[in-house]
């Protein structure tokens, strides 16, 4: 009988610029879910994409997809055999909800409270907390590791999503505290980090996300989730 293997890396890619990211004027008339990328968005997404093919080589993968279009078209132009009928589309991966069409002067209010309260805890009038995202994140994990128990797994997995999502799932996953989730940032459109399998079948981070608190220290289990600790 056939072994379940954990994929050997877990990669986490963050969709190229938005039409939102440059205008956020735009919120006031056209849904969150329906922006586009811009043209320096699919430059970033195609680099991207011929950086993780060097990576993974003539690897299998596996692909999940949050459903924006933004995440949807940089899927496809990250180019890495899958078809786009083999893309999972997932809700659960989707952006932090804020509101539906947006008043850039309330959120701009809004984020200003989300400063004061917590990044984590603050919930939008009209949308979700970072708690609520990653209790969505939290219940996707567990369809993830469903999926390890395929015999036929791929060696890697490739999500596309958002930038405060990737921060979530490996909140998550390397159970990262509140106030080490807070110091750090969210890696730059048409990026992407990787979580590395290692000899215990345990994953670490290829690298740290960037740290803007400098005042914070990591906690041991927050370090021990960065390869070379």
């Amino acid at each position: 009988m056939a072994i379940a293997q954990r994929p050997q890396r877990i990669i986490l890619v963050r969709h190229g610029e938005s039409e939102g990211n440059i205008d956020d004027s735009l919120y006031e008339t056209v849904p969150d879910h329906a922006l586009h990328l811009t043209e320096l968005g699919r430059r970033q997404v195609v680099d991207a994409g011929r950086r993780l093919r060097d990576l993974i080589g003539g690897e299998s993968l596996r692909m999940w997809v949050s459903p924006y279009v933004r995440t949807q078209e940089s899927a496809r132009l990250l180019d890495l055999g899958v078809d786009p009928d083999d893309m999972r589309l997932e809700p659960r991966l989707r952006e932090q909800d804020w509101a539906n069409f947006q008043d850039p002067a309330q959120i701009a209010h809004e984020k200003r409270l989300r400063n004061e309260y917590g990044h984590f805890w603050y919930r939008f009038t009209h949308g979700e907390s970072g708690s609520d995202v990653y209790d969505r994140v939290s219940t996707f994990l567990e369809s993830l590791h469903r999926n390890f128990d395929d015999p036929d797994m791929e060696r890697n997995v490739v999500i596309v999503t958002h930038g405060l999502t990737m921060r979530l799932f490996c909140m998550r996953w390397f159970h990262w505290s509140v106030e080490y989730f807070e110091s750090i940032s969210n890696p730059e459109n048409g990026t992407y980090v990787v979580l590395n399998k290692q000899p215990d079948d345990r994953y670490r981070l290829s690298a740290p996300f960037e740290q803007w608190d400098r005042g914070l220290t990591p906690s041991r289990r927050e370090r021990s989730s960065w390869e070379g600790s």
